[in-house]
């Protein structure tokens, strides 16, 4: 399994922009479908976008298209979340996850091998 590494969070104001990364040890992080989850106080955690192999499909949950965007570069090993026109709602931490298993809509709710620790994000009103 790879290591994952998140940055990037922080304290931002409703309609900012943030870009989360998601750093990825290992030589192989390219046979990795990569997914974002969040998981706010209180509620249970939810997938927020995810990115194939090699970038060719993504996935979003409806409330954030449009808004965030997933990219990757193999070489650096590492993937990325664009978030625009940030809303309180969107106050969690944000945890990268990794698994060696083809992006489809089963298996986003199918366990992920690899997470990472977590980089909180914040958006006040």
């Amino acid at each position: 399994q790879v290591q994952l590494v998140e940055s990037g969070g922080g304290l931002v104001q409703a309609g900012d922009s943030l870009t989360l990364s998601c750093a990825a040890s290992g030589p192989t992080f390219r046979s990795y479908t990569v997914a974002w989850f969040r998981q706010a106080p209180g509620q249970e955690r939810e997938s927020v976008a995810a990115i194939s192999w090699y970038g060719v499909n993504t996935y979003y949950r409806d409330s954030v298209k449009g808004r965030f965007t997933i990219s990757r570069d193999n070489a650096k090993n590492t993937v990325w979340l664009r978030m625009r026109t940030l809303k309180p709602e969107d106050t969690a931490i944000y945890y990268c996850a990794a698994d060696q298993k083809p992006l489809t809509i089963a298996s986003m709710s199918a366990p992920f091998g690899s997470w990472g620790q977590g980089t909180q994000v914040t958006v006040s009103a």
